[in-house]
Formats: structure tokens, C-alpha cells, sequence
């Protein structure tokens, strides 16, 4: 048979038993030793009473003339009785050295023998007893009378155990009042308090708050995304490992203010933000992250819980995906032009114009060979080589050249495996396409309004260098379009920057992440032809031996 619970089943009932308890034993505890404490207060204060009652009547003058006469009792009956009113003792005796009573406060006890000791009183000493007598247990003070050098009476005076119980009872009660409000108010304010305990324990036991912590922990660790908490404060109460490797914080992040994490401007100003933020997109030094905050209200302070998606897999992944759907439309354009070029060929040679065909298609395949056999022989890498003749499709479909300079040169493993394939496309891919759209806007008056007539006389021209030169990759995209003022030299590779004016400029800020990322640097100058010159220095020294050597 199970017993039934006793104990509270919540942390904050358990502990209000506890400290009801724990009050109740400390009030007891203390009326205890109050009531012991004055109890032997009191009877101190008794016995000091009839000390002092005892000496001063053996000590006055009337006392030793009364019994000098026949009769002393007629004399220090009313004496006594008097005496004994007027300090509130029990008894005042006063007898002669044989213990014969001349007083009592029972004149029937008078000429009766004193109950009690009187032997050390006869030898000249005062001494205090508790002795039971007519009157029952009394605190008595027995001292000599003297009479010059004799012993000529004895003065016993006292006060009854029951009358000093008397006015401990009564000190007992106001103390038992005390107590009782202590008490009280000592369990009202652990009600209080236990309340609010369980109001934020949502009534739970300690158990089920440790397995909860477990959990907890367990949570933080396992969740793969990100996991901000800011105080009301904007402190870091909490991040896990996901979201300390996501914003690439240090372990002692914790209690820090966000403006003090060395994060940058823009996801700062995020996690500032008193607004919800609902998948936003930010960069840091190495990852594309996305951005969702959220508002706690409830508690004595206002709090942010942040999640963090990593998003630059995704967005390298869509960076290919767009050029891979260049490099479609610019086949499906091909094709196209190749048909029209295959037509008018058939034509040519069906009206008898066969030189005129022959000379026509050779033209068209010698340019395009041209470009193929440069970009072929200056770049062994066939990451770099697939995207400089997908983009040159992609620029002359737009009616923008784009050659390769004389200088480069990428010999067949000249690059390191550390360095990914992924990254050289971000880099190459974003600033040609920035260099052609940059390009053609000049070049068709769309980039600020009509172009002057010497600047449509020349050609749209984007020009790439790619070459190994001491040790590191040299990457360089020069445009003929507007070019970059000084003011946005700085701004260009924020997210967000944009010639277009939408504001949803990534492509930079995507270049100097992978840059950043691969331990290089990227830098902008005004270009020879007056556009803008991007330059990507990428470090070759991470190589090990066997790919300094490979084939």
C-alpha cells in the first residue's frame, strides 16, 4: 500500500513548509530562552527585593528598640505588615535568635517557631534561600539584627515562588503575543514570496526544474541554428555554440552589449532594433546570415530572442545557379544568332553568292575562336576558364566586349585545393557582371541620363586580368562605364549599396566576404579607360608540397 504524499509537490511548496517551519522553530526556540531568561530575571529581581527590605529593616533603629521592650511584637507587628505592603514582598518575619516569630503576616503564626534555616544567620551572615514554609515555596533572605556586638534578632523576608511564576506567566503572555505576530508575519512573507517563486517556477518541483535545465542545455548545444538572447539591457544573456560560430564571438561573449561585440553596423543596428526583424539577410566577416528577432514582453525586464540561419551555402548556391542560368540564356542567344547566321549562309549560297557565304561564316568562326583560344591558353584552371567564356557570351549579348588581358597566365594546378572553386566564381562572377551591367549602361545612356557624343563613339569594354604573380592570385575587372565617386569608395562593398538605387546590392559585399574568407584583399581604383578597377589579391601560400607539384 502506497502512503499518500505528504510533501508539496512544487519547489515553491516545499520551500514554504520548509520556512514555515523554519519560523515557527526560531519563534519557539526564542520564547524559550525568553521565558527561561526571565524567569531567572525575575527571580534575581526577587531576591534582590527582599534583600534589600531584609537589611534595611535590621538595620533601623526602631527594629532594635522595639525588641529591647517586653512586648515586641505589639510593636513590630504592625511595623512589618507595614513595610511588607508597601514594597510587595510575601513575608516579613522578625524573630528573636531562638527562631520564635514576632511577626507573620498570619497572626495566628505568631510566637510559633520559624520554618527554615537560621544557623548561619546567628553567625552575623546574610544568606538567601528557596525554602517551603507556612506560606509555601518561597526566594527568603534571612540577615541578623544586631544590638552592638550581639545578635539580638533575625529579619527573614520573601517572596513566594508562586507569586514570581505570577509575573513571569504574565511577561509570558505579551511574549507569546510577540511571538504570535512574528509568526504570523513571518508566514505571510514566506507565502509571498513562495508565491512568487511559483508563479515564476509555473508550480514546478526541483526535479522537474533540473530535468528541465538538462533538456535545456541538451537544446543548446544539438540545435543547429543560431541562438541570441539580449536583456532588457541588450546584454547577451545566453548565445549557443551555433550562434557564437555564426557571429564568430569569442566564448566570453556572455554579459556583453551587442554594440561591444565588433559585429558589423548593419546587423548591429538589428539586434538593437525595438522592431521585429523577420528574415533578414546580413553579413559578417565569413557568412551570410539570416536575421529573425523577435520581442520578449513579461517579467521585470523587456528581452530579444534572435535566431541565426546560416545562409552563405545558399547563397553561394544561388550565385551559381544564376550563372549557370547565363550561361543558358547566353547559349539559347547563341543559338539563336547561330541559326539566323546558318540562314542567311544557305541563303547566300542558294543565290549563287558562294565566296560571299564562305567568307561570311569563316569570320564568324575565327572571332569566336579567337576568344576561346586566348582564354584556353592564358588559363589552365577550368573553373576560371568556363566562367570568363560564359561571361564574354553574356557581355556580347549585351554589346559589351570583354577580353583578357595580354599578362594572364594561371598554369594547370596553380592553385590551391584550400582555395574553393565555389569562391572563385563569387569573386570573378560578381565583379564582371557588376563591370558589364556598368559598362552598357554608360554605353546606352542609361546610368544618369544622355552620354556625350565622344563617350557613345566608344566601345563598351570590360577588361579581366588573371594571372599568379609572387606567391598570390591576381584578379583584375576594369569597366569603361561611370566609374565610383571617392565619397562611395568606402560603401560600395556594404550590403544594401547599389548604382540601380533599389537598395538590394549584394554582389560586393558577397566579393570581399570570399576574399575575406580565403585571406586576401580587394581593393577599388579608377580604371585607364575611366570606369572602376577592382583588385583581388588571394594568397597561394596555403598549398602543401604535393600541390606545389602536382601535374
Amino acid at each position: 500500500m502506497r502512503l499518500p504524499r505528504t510533501l508539496p509537490r512544487s519547489l515553491a511548496g516545499q520551500l514554504f513548509a520548509m520556512q514555515a517551519l523554519l519560523v515557527a522553530a526560531v519563534v519557539a526556540g526564542c520564547a524559550f530562552f525568553a521565558y527561561a531568561s526571565g524567569r531567572s530575571q525575575a527571580e534575581e529581581t526577587a531576591a534582590r527585593q527582599v534583600r534589600a527590605a531584609a537589611l534595611a529593616m535590621a538595620e533601623s533603629p526602631s527594629v532594635r528598640e522595639a525588641i529591647r521592650t517586653p512586648d515586641p511584637s505589639s510593636v513590630l507587628q504592625p511595623y512589618a505588615e507595614r513595610v511588607r505592603e508597601d514594597t510587595g514582598i510575601a513575608f516579613v518575619t522578625i524573630m528573636d535568635p531562638d527562631g520564635v516569630r514576632w511577626t507573620h503576616p498570619d497572626p495566628s503564626q505568631i510566637g510559633r517557631s520559624f520554618i527554615g534555616h537560621t544557623e548561619r544567620a546567628l553567625l552575623g551572615e546574610t544568606f538567601e534561600e528557596t525554602y517551603t514554609g507556612t506560606l509555601g515555596p518561597s526566594i527568603r533572605v534571612v540577615t541578623p539584627v544586631r544590638d552592638g556586638d550581639r545578635i539580638v534578632g533575625l529579619v527573614s523576608a520573601g517572596i513566594t515562588v508562586e507569586r514570581v511564576s505570577t509575573q513571569v506567566r504574565e511577561q509570558l503572555g505579551a511574549l507569546g503575543t510577540a511571538a504570535g505576530v512574528a509568526l504570523a508575519l513571518g508566514a505571510l512573507g514566506t507565502y509571498v514570496i513562495n508565491a512568487r517563486l511559483r508563479r515564476h517556477t509555473h508550480g514546478m518541483n526541483a526535479r522537474e526544474l533540473s530535468r528541465m535545465h538538462t533538456y535545456h542545455e541538451a537544446t543548446l548545444h544539438a540545435v543547429r541554428e543560431g541562438l541570441l538572447m539580449l536583456d532588457g539591457q541588450r546584454r547577451v544573456a545566453l548565445i549557443n555554440d551555433a550562434g557564437r560560430e555564426l557571429l564568430g564571438l569569442a566564448p566570453g561573449s556572455v554579459g556583453r552589449r551587442v554594440d561591444q561585440l565588433a559585429l558589423p553596423a548593419p546587423l548591429t543596428g538589428a539586434l538593437l532594433a525595438s522592431e521585429p526583424r523577420v528574415d533578414e539577410v546580413h553579413l559578417t566577416a565569413d557568412r551570410v546570415i539570416v536575421v529573425n528577432t523577435s520581442q520578449v514582453v513579461g517579467g521585470e525586464r523587456r528581452g530579444t530572442v534572435v535566431t541565426l540561419r546560416d545562409h552563405t551555402e545558399l547563397q553561394a548556391l544561388s550565385g551559381e545557379l544564376d550563372s549557370e542560368r547565363g550561361f543558358t540564356q547566353a547559349l539559347r542567344s547563341q543559338a539563336h544568332e547561330a541559326a539566323n547566321r546558318l540562314h542567311t549562309v544557305v541563303s547566300l549560297i542558294e543565290l549563287g553568292r558562294v565566296e560571299e557565304a564562305v567568307d561570311f561564316a569563316t569570320a564568324e568562326l575565327e572571332l569566336a575562336q579567337v576568344l576561346t583560344d586566348r582564354v584556353v591558353g592564358a588559363v589552365a584552371e577550368p573553373v576560371l576558364a568556363a566562367l570568363l567564356l560564359g561571361k564574354a557570351a553574356q557581355a556580347h549579348e549585351r554589346g559589351v566586349e570583354l577580353v583578357l588581358a595580354e599578362d594572364s597566365l594561371i598554369d594547370d594546378g596553380a592553385l590551391p585545393r584550400s582555395l574553393a572553386p565555389r569562391d572563385l566564381v563569387t569573386i570573378l562572377g560578381n565583379l564582371i557582371d557588376n563591370a558589364v551591367d556598368a559598362a552598357s549602361e554608360t554605353a546606352t545612356g542609361c546610368a544618369g541620363g544622355p552620354v556625350p557624343a565622344q563617350r557613345t563613339a566608344a566601345r563598351a569594354l570590360v577588361t579581366v586580368t588573371a594571372r599568379t604573380e609572387s606567391g598570390e592570385l591576381l584578379l583584375r575587372v576594369a569597366d569603361t562605364g561611370a566609374g565610383i565617386g571617392p565619397d562611395d569608395a568606402d560603401e560600395v562593398f556594404r550590403r544594401g549599396w547599389t548604382t540601380h538605387g533599389t537598395g538590394r546590392g549584394l554582389g560586393l559585399a558577397l566579393v570581399r566576404q570570399a576574399v575575406h574568407r580565403n585571406g586576401g584583399e580587394v581593393t577599388l581604383d579608377r580604371a585607364p579607360g575611366g570606369g572602376a578597377e577592382f583588385t583581388v589579391r588571394l594568397p597561394l601560400a596555403g598549398r602543401t608540397a604535393a600541390e606545389a607539384v602536382a601535374p
